[in-house]
């Protein structure tokens, strides 16, 4: 069967979309639809379109949305590398950076000038996004001069903007009931500030784990299976897994934070102890993060507003609403905005997306189940 389907690159990660009126109905129908489209199963995802990295296996199925001010819904799927499945849990803000230029190049949402926006409904987590799309003359753009770390590659501005970011998923932006606390896994102790801003995630002190949080991808490669085990120590805590249940790689997100310190970028950059407030390396499913998953700068920028979390100790801006965060390709600027007792009500993040392909992608029928 053919299936049409767009590739988009969103700031540091690369997206098939798909308009829902072109998929089956049914989420296990999708599923094996996407398993077979990427060649999951396959750890080099050979037979398939699927990039072979966490951050190139990524999918999104788009719909015109019903909720009022809401122009689009999407749902995120993480396309599994070497296993047969697909993670629904979770969000990805570089894929809804896609998003937003892709529902504006369709013409699901009119250009409005110089300037187009877009709102957004991940129905994984309930989360609601604002995108601003550079439309310069009233036009749709194919390639522009924004860039993010991570590339050297331009693309379309788009400013993302998360909305009334905690609590999606738990109800709570502290769901254990604390703002930080000790964790086990691995028989390692370590500090760790569990939350659910912008999504689930687990940040834990670099140091109890032998890091300062400035490593480059090969060390953080070192921590994997430590930092899955924190991972899913952390599910059965927030209340996102019960016992018994089988590990996800997805949910929640895991992560070792550090103070600054100077350090060479993976393209090869020296960062200055003195340019960004705190460092972080983040694992993507199960692979070290080449920069930040935007949901993840989101919810490290909520901790940094939390005194007592393990983020707010290791910044050199604790309680900043602007804050830089040092990763492996480079500081990310994030902005909050709007504070109330239950987290800030916004969290802009500046991106850039390209559109790169539109294509039938072939997949053979069985692959509906």
């Amino acid at each position: 069967m053919h299936i049409p389907a767009t590739l988009v690159r969103g700031g540091t990660s690369k997206c098939w979309l798909f308009a829902e009126s072109d998929l089956p109905g049914t989420v296990d129908d999708l599923e094996a639809l996407l398993v077979n489209a990427y060649g999951a199963a396959d750890p080099v995802q050979l037979d398939g379109v699927g990039g072979a990295t966490p951050t190139t296996s990524k999918a999104a199925v788009i719909r015109p949305s019903a909720v009022p001010g809401v122009h689009v819904d999407y749902l995120f799927g993480q396309v599994g590398i070497g296993i047969g499945r697909v993670e629904w849990g979770s969000n990805c803000g570089n894929c809804a950076t896609a998003i937003a230029l892709w529902s504006v190049s369709t013409g699901l949402v009119a250009v409005a000038g110089d300037v187009t926006r877009v709102a957004m409904r991940n129905v994984n987590t309930g989360a609601v996004l604002e995108a601003e799309v550079d439309t310069t003359g009233g036009r749709v753009h194919e390639f522009g001069t924004q860039t993010v770390p991570g590339t050297r590659a331009g693309g379309v501005a788009v400013g993302l903007k998360f909305l009334n970011p905690c609590g999606g998923v738990t109800g709570s932006t502290s769901p254990t009931g604390h703002v930080a606390e000790e964790l086990e896994a691995a028989g390692i102790t370590a500090r760790a500030s569990m939350l659910d801003a912008g999504a689930p995630m687990v940040l834990l002190d670099a140091a109890a784990l032998g890091r300062t949080g400035t490593e480059g991808l090969d060390e953080i490669g070192d921590l994997v299976d430590v930092l899955r085990r924190f991972r899913h120590r952390a599910a059965h805590g927030m209340g996102l897994a019960a016992r018994g249940d089988a590990p996800d790689d997805a949910v929640p997100k895991v992560g070792i934070v550090g103070s600054p310190a100077s350090y060479r970028t993976w393209l090869g950059d020296e960062v200055g102890a003195e340019d960004y407030d705190v460092a972080v390396r983040m694992l993507s499913m199960n692979s070290p993060h080449p920069a930040v998953g935007l949901t993840s700068a989101v919810g490290v920028a909520v901790a940094n507003l939390l005194a007592g979390s393990v983020v707010h100790a290791a910044s050199a801006a604790p309680g900043a609403t602007e804050l830089r965060i040092g990763t492996p390709a480079g500081v990310v600027a994030v902005t909050s905005g709007e504070p109330a007792p239950s987290g800030p009500r916004w969290i802009t993040i500046r991106r850039a997306a390209r559109i790169l392909c539109q294509a039938d992608i072939l997949v053979p029928e069985p692959a509906m189940v």
